[in-house]
């Protein structure tokens, strides 16, 4: 069998016409070794690679310089409403290629490197993925920052950061209060400035440092907020005071869940204490800026903070949550007179047990639009989790469903496929994703069909020598690659998954002679540092792999595999390989869901239950071309009405019922029989995701899955309508929207020359600028 080509041969071959314009491979060359030389000192006599990293790194940069200063030049003439994005993370993974990508110069630069002797692939391997989030929250804020920029009229300001998470760069040396702390942190003082830059956080440890890391990311944000409005015609019209009047028309701040809802009573804080609003128009000019997107239906998730730690770190801002809370319930009590439950209900202030602050309930009553990121979820947050919030203020209720960026999802690591389309339908799909559509005339058509196998094939065979290499185990390159890579979570069922493939060796072990369809199954992600059950999945994952890979009679027919360290680099990797989407959660708990459609695109099936995006993927691509199974959130709702008893289950189903006894007899940990013990109890007695209820269906859904893949033909034609319907599911769209309908502001495509860079265009920044924070 020939090896497939090379991401640079494929890159080759893609147009990117409608990126931006080609650099002269020559200048790219020139400016190369300039910086090699100028900035790095080095020559090609001591140069590292990691050397030639940096210098292809400033030279691409070179390229973003100019335009930042003159969009900002632009700014500071039209002075144009600012959104403000508020997020806690941005997981952006490597960066380098993704703006080369994004710059039209990939191939430029591939063919410049190419001709200095170095190799693309070895230097972009170089650079770390950006510790800045860890899991899909951050994920979508970083698809955000993508899509944002696709639109030239909906330009953005962003955090300059190195490093990731352990250093910060600011840029510029403001100072601000922070938490009313001296500047060692070790005594209230009421008002303290201090430099604006998270270093100042390191020397605090656990729960106080998460409550001053959010604190201080708000805090700086709005003070450069005030800064800048106050710097506007707007609010300098008044030479002795500053007029907040316009500040909602000119300022839009967007909250990315709750971890950034200190924003509220921040600005509140600003405008009553030092610019002397009264109470009623601060509030009134913080509830119009700010809107608020909630990522979570599990109640255990909504971020609440004990308020002895509040009245330690935060009086002022705990008194303004007072104040607010009081008003809020004093408006609920005069519409509903003598209704105790509710103001309970709905109390930003939780009385029970330890006395805490509902930072949902705080975002929810602060903001003048709250929106979920999935239609079901949306529909979830509005007829249970938030009933009565959105009984009281319907209109502040919308969907806004989550999106991916075709750019770093398609493009940049799947440039065999990007090409193949491309060649069908052009590469106008790269900036408008709903161009995809135009591959359903090439359904049926013979060519496409084993153009779109073909890669699929070529991604599998890569990804099978990086896990030789990396992981030093040899997989089938012609198995099924079962996929499942996402946060560990008991409600995202990687157990479901495991209980599978434990039947899977148990039938192959059973009847060795028979024919099983090969399947290599994937399962990737991290577990929060004090979930003990989610760090148990992961050994149990590991300790079925070590049982099943190194089994003779298993042979190369199914192996387990868990991807450790899983990142955007690794997703990039996997995901265009990928046969099977596990997508598995049990209904009513998945929000969204982002991973489910970067497989989507990238040619994966997906085996689903009807959860998150998951319900719109299958009315896009229709349901027939997912494996659909298991409960609705209706039956999961009457079961939970009835009660689910585990142990039923266990005692009917003979297949299910061998695999638990396994599981509590150590045959996948002989070493430490009792290993697995609470992960059994919790599945036999306290289990909330309701696992064996969907295991009948899950399996029987399975075997059609590798029905079907023995027909490669058939196969490939649902991959090609999957991939022919993921347009709705561009994270440009949902930018659009929530610029249109949250914001008030109009994405435009709109560009101008810049001057003094030949061949080079400006994007024309709109009257609306957006700064991610």
């Amino acid at each position: 069998m020939s090896l497939p080509l090379s991401d640079y041969e494929k890159r080759k071959q893609i147009s990117v016409r409608g990126l931006a314009g080609v650099e002269n491979v020559s200048d790219l060359k020139k400016n190369f070794n300039r910086h090699l030389h100028f900035t790095l000192v080095k020559d090609r006599n001591v140069a590292t690679p990691r050397d030639y990293y940096f210098a292809l790194a400033h030279t691409v940069r070179d390229h973003l310089v100019g335009r930042w200063i003159r969009t900002q030049q632009y700014y500071y003439e039209k002075d144009p409403k600012r959104i403000y994005y508020l997020s806690l993370e941005f997981y952006m993974g490597r960066t380098l290629q993704n703006t080369m990508v994004n710059l039209g110069l990939q191939n430029a630069c591939d063919e410049a490197t190419y001709q200095l002797g170095l190799d693309m692939e070895e230097l972009q391997e170089i650079e770390e993925d950006a510790g800045l989030g860890n899991g899909g929250l951050g994920r979508l804020a970083a698809g955000s920052l993508d899509s944002w920029v696709t639109f030239p009229g909906l330009p953005l300001l962003s955090l300059c950061c190195e490093q990731g998470l352990e250093r910060a760069h600011a840029a510029s040396e403001a100072t601000g209060p922070f938490c009313g702390w001296d500047c060692t942190g070790l005594e209230w003082v009421g008002e303290c400035p201090i430099l604006t830059c998270p270093s100042f956080l390191q020397f605090f440890e656990g729960k106080e440092l998460r409550l001053k890391q959010e604190y201080f990311t708000v805090a700086a944000t709005l003070q450069d907020i005030i800064r800048r409005f106050k710097s506007s015609k707007f609010g300098s019209r008044d030479p002795v005071r500053t007029s907040f009047d316009a500040f909602p028309d000119k300022v839009a701040i967007q909250l990315n869940d709750t971890h950034p809802s200190l924003a509220i009573p921040e600005l509140m804080r600003v405008l009553v204490d030092i610019e002397k609003l009264d109470w009623d128009k601060a509030w009134d000019i913080t509830v119009r800026t700010c809107a608020y997107t909630n990522h979570t239906v599990l109640p255990e998730a909504l971020e609440r903070w004990p308020v002895h730690l509040l009245e330690t770190l935060l009086p002022r801002h705990l008194e303004i949550i007072y104040e607010i809370n009081q008003r809020f319930l004093d408006v609920i009590n005069a519409m509903f007179p003598g209704d105790f439950d509710r103001l309970r209900r709905m109390s930003l202030v939780e009385e029970s047990g330890i006395k805490r602050i509902n930072m949902a309930h705080l975002c929810i009553v602060g903001s003048h639009a709250i929106n979920g990121v999935a239609r079901i979820h949306s529909d979830i947050i509005k007829k249970s989790v938030f009933k009565d919030f959105y009984e009281l203020e319907p209109q502040k209720f919308q969907n806004k469903t989550n999106g991916i960026t075709p750019r770093r999802w398609l493009v940049l690591c799947n440039p065999g496929l990007a090409e193949v389309i491309a060649e069908r339908i052009g590469d106008e799909y790269i900036s408008d994703l709903d161009h995809l559509k135009k591959l359903l005339a090439y359904v049926d058509d013979e060519g496409f069909i084993r153009d779109v196998a073909k890669i699929k094939q070529e991604n599998k065979l890569k990804f099978a020598a990086y896990l030789e290499k990396e992981y030093k185990v040899k997989i089938n390159p012609n198995s099924l690659f079962d996929v499942q890579v996402k946060r560990i979570h008991e409600y995202k069922r990687q157990l479901l998954n495991c209980l599978h493939v434990i039947t899977l060796y148990n039938r192959i072990k059973k009847d060795p002679n028979q024919h099983f369809v090969p399947r290599t199954v994937m399962i990737g992600g991290k577990a929060a540092p004090g979930y003990h059950i989610a760090k148990m999945i992961i050994k149990l994952v590991t300790a079925i792999g070590d049982v099943i890979n190194n089994d003779p009679i298993i042979g190369d027919r199914l192996k387990m595999i868990f991807l450790e360290n899983y990142r955007v680099s690794l997703a990039e990797k996997v995901i265009p390989a990928a046969d099977l989407s596990e997508q598995i959660s049990t209904a009513g708990t998945e929000a969204s869901g982002t991973g489910n459609m970067k497989f989507m695109l990238n040619g994966a099936l997906t085996i689903g239950t009807m959860d998150g995006a998951n319900v719109e993927m299958a009315e896009e691509a229709g349901e027939e071309n997912l494996f659909i199974f298991g409960m609705r959130v209706e039956d999961v709702e009457e079961m939970d009405r009835k009660g689910y008893c585990a142990k039923d289950y266990y005692d009917r189903i003979p297949e299910l019922r061998q695999v638990i006894d396994q599981l509590s007899s150590g045959f996948f940990s002989p070493k430490q029989p009792q290993l697995f013990k609470d992960i059994v109890n919790m599945l036999m007695n306290n289990d909330r995701f309701k696992v064996f209820a969907d295991y009948e269906a899950y399996i029987k859904c399975q075997e059609n899955v590798s029905a079907l893949y023995k027909n490669t033909k058939e196969w490939t034609k649902k991959v090609i309508k999957n991939i022919a319907t993921s347009g709705k599911f561009s994270s440009d769209r949902t930018i659009a929207q929530y610029a249109r309908e949250i914001w008030g502001v109009e994405p435009t495509h709109h560009k101008i020359p810049a001057k003094g860079m030949q061949g080079v265009n400006f994007p024309l920044p709109s009257p609306h600028n957006m700064l991610f924070i």
